[in-house]
């Protein structure tokens, strides 16, 4: 018995399985084993809160619809209402752009037709297919009684053909330049009347840089307005009637006389061919002649645009701010006359004059209040036109380069 002490006694590994077999057994017949297994497992397992969350998160989706029908209905027709707006078709889009373009004729309904038509650029509803309907709605804005600088709706205006310049792609050369032409009178002009100095100077040299942009008038160019001023047009369609009147007889006594027996019809036509080829070749011709008479008529109206900006700058010299701005834009309208037709050359020039000479009256202390109404810039101006400057900086304060020389 000392040699082995575990003599008679089971393996481990048999020992351990007997004693599975009986814990099993245990937790079969009392159930109060069950709950003492159970916190023994609860211990070992994971955290309860995380099994709470994990299982909480899916439950509001699933019972959301079932609690409450009604508040899960409502943000959906919210949303199909918004996809009805974004999503309308281009014949609904085309009915809108119709109804904001008569309306926006109107000077109490322009505020509302405009943002309408603002909404209808932001939401990329101009399109080829719709840039017609929107060029009517530009057409009909500056075809209304009353100016597009008027404070009532000057803000309008200026909102309108800003936004309108993102969807200028969509327009054909022709509408772009009728729309550059308008926004010259409805963007430009109005920052003209502004109160910001910045935006005003912005806008002069905007300006600035327009009158440098147009060519050279010409002969040709002072001849259409002269025409245009003595409405020559409507007397020259009512002459030409008559000469076509009295051409028309004559052709005809010229034809019946080269065939008198009419034996031309039944000849062949030999010449198919070229009529066709000149018919090719006219087509070219006319598009040239049609681009040319385009820009004319852009040049005149950006001629007649420009010359009205300068007509209100000119209002606003008055301002104190205002007046250096203005004798430069002004300067340079004068330096670049040639580029203006001779009406518009005689207006420039009488502009210069006036400017020129409420700065003298400035200067010599001449204006309406009686006081010596000169700006900064003229004031540094007139000062350092006199002042001695010294090469050699603060050697002679007098610029006279001479100095004292102390010795201690």
């Amino acid at each position: 018995m000392g040699d082995n002490l575990f003599e008679g006694l089971p393996p481990p590994s048999h020992q351990q399985q007997e004693k599975e077999e009986e814990d099993k057994q245990g937790k079969d017949q009392n159930p109060l084993s069950l709950k003492t297994s159970s916190s023994s497992n609860k211990k070992e397992a994971p955290p309860n809160p995380v099994l709470k969350s994990a299982l909480k998160r899916p439950k509001p989706a699933e019972s959301a619809p079932e609690a409450e029908p009604d508040k899960a209905a409502a943000p959906e027709k919210k949303r199909l209402r918004f996809k009805t707006t974004t999503d309308a078709s281009e014949k609904q889009v085309i009915e809108a752009m119709q109804k904001i373009a008569s309306h926006i004729k109107n000077p109490s309904k322009f505020g509302k037709a405009s943002k309408l038509a603002i909404q209808l650029i932001q939401a990329g509803s101009v399109k080829a297919g719709t840039s017609e309907q929107f060029f009517a709605i530009l057409e009909a804005a500056m075809s209304s009684t009353t100016s597009c600088t008027d404070p009532s709706v000057r803000a309008d205006y200026h909102s309108l053909f800003s936004a309108a310049q993102d969807a200028a792609e969509c327009l054909n050369k022709k509408q772009k330049n009728q729309l550059t032409v308008w926004t010259f009178r409805a963007v430009l002009a109005n920052d003209l009347l502004t109160d910001d100095s910045f935006v005003f100077s912005k806008t002069a040299s905007q300006l600035k840089d327009a009158i440098s942009s147009l060519p050279i008038a010409t002969e040709d160019d002072d001849i259409d307005e002269a025409a245009t001023l003595k409405d020559e047009t409507a007397i020259g369609n009512d002459d030409n009637d008559n000469k076509q009147a009295i051409v028309a007889p004559a052709e005809e006594n010229s034809k019946d006389e080269s065939d008198p027996f009419g034996l031309d019809a039944l000849i062949p036509s030999s010449g198919k061919k070229d009529d066709r080829t000149k018919g090719k070749k006219d087509v070219p011709a006319k598009s040239r002649k049609e681009d040319e008479e385009e820009t004319k008529r852009f040049l005149k109206s950006k001629r007649e645009a420009l010359i009205s900006c300068l007509e209100i700058a000119a209002r606003r010299y008055k301002i104190a701010w205002c007046q250096t701005v203005i004798d430069i834009l002004v300067k340079h309208a004068f330096d670049n006359v040639a580029r203006f037709t001779s009406r518009q050359r005689d207006a420039i020039e009488k502009l210069w004059a006036s400017v020129r000479e409420q700065q003298i009256r400035r200067k010599q202390g001449k204006s309406v209040t009686g006081k010596l109404d000169v700006n900064g810039f003229e004031w540094l101006q007139q000062k350092y036109s006199t002042e001695k400057i010294s090469i050699r900086h603060s050697v002679g304060a007098s610029g006279d380069r001479r100095c004292q020389q102390w010795l201690g």
